[in-house]
């Protein structure tokens, strides 16, 4: 979709972001007035409109360039300019930081226009709108999967387009991201005394998100967690795995270093 940040990093799309903000500020005070005159009801010509929205757009009054495209759509719906404004509504409302109804917005366009050539682009904006939401590993992380489920949506459907290409490097975030999180619930049960239980979370981990950086931690943790429960033979598993595949890592140092102490009769790691 021309001029729109389709595949920029979390940071850029940050920056643009607060630079969108500093604008909307700035247009927003000089243009308080008019406002409601530009979001009230008068019939206008589609292109007179849709250049009044994308004008809003350019001086990054965002939500007001969205109202406008949606009343684009309301006032022309027949005219191949709504199906672009659906679009960029969708757009302007993921710029304003609105993600839900930026995710309403591209949904909408893509019930009605399914083959669109700028479905991929539709379907990236709404994994985009659930990426830009993921919260810290302490929250629930059901956002963190409707993302994980869009940016994988756009992978399967349009895998040879850019959009795909950069779903697939924040799916690598997103793996990271939940593996994160089984590994803080692991380590609460460990220091709650729950070994099983944590032992569940570190092997989610090591068969679930194997690719991510937590896999070193977690099979140092399964190490712990047998040895806390009396099956060396079990820890000297996990051990031998952290020490053939991460030989050089502070996690395989100290799983050493613990076998040798706790289970000195074990064999060779």
């Amino acid at each position: 979709m021309p001029g729109t940040p389709t595949s920029r990093s979390p940071l850029k799309l940050a920056l643009f972001a607060t630079a969108s903000a500093a604008l909307l500020v700035t247009a927003g005070c000089a243009g308080r007035g008019n406002q409601a005159k530009d979001t009230a009801f008068v019939a206008r010509d589609v292109d007179t409109l849709y250049m009044a929205a994308k004008d809003r757009l350019d001086r990054g009054d965002t939500r007001l360039a969205a109202a406008l495209f949606d009343e684009v759509e309301r006032q022309h719906p027949y005219s191949p300019w709504a199906r672009r404004a659906q679009l960029m509504s969708a757009f302007s409302y993921y710029v304003a930081r609105d993600y839900n109804k930026a995710i309403q917005s591209a949904q909408r366009f893509l019930s009605i226009h399914p083959g669109n050539r700028d479905a991929p682009y539709a379907y990236y904006l709404i994994g985009l709108s659930y990426y830009e939401q993921i919260s810290d590993v302490s929250r629930d992380q059901k956002i963190t999967r409707l993302a994980l489920d869009s940016m994988n949506e756009v992978v399967r459907r349009y895998p040879n387009t850019r959009y795909a290409s950069d779903a697939r490097l924040k799916i690598d975030l997103i793996n990271d991201h939940l593996a994160g999180k089984e590994m803080e619930i692991g380590r609460f049960y460990q220091r709650s005394g729950r070994w099983l239980a944590a032992n569940l979370r570190f092997r989610n981990v090591i068969e679930g998100y194997q690719s991510t950086s937590h896999t070193p931690e977690a099979l140092y943790r399964m190490v712990e967690s047998n040895l806390a429960i009396g099956v060396p033979a079990e820890a000297q598993k996990a051990a031998a795995v952290l020490g053939a595949n991460y030989p050089g890592s502070e996690w395989y140092k100290k799983a050493f270093d613990l076998m040798q102490k706790y289970a000195p009769g074990t064999a060779a790691i």
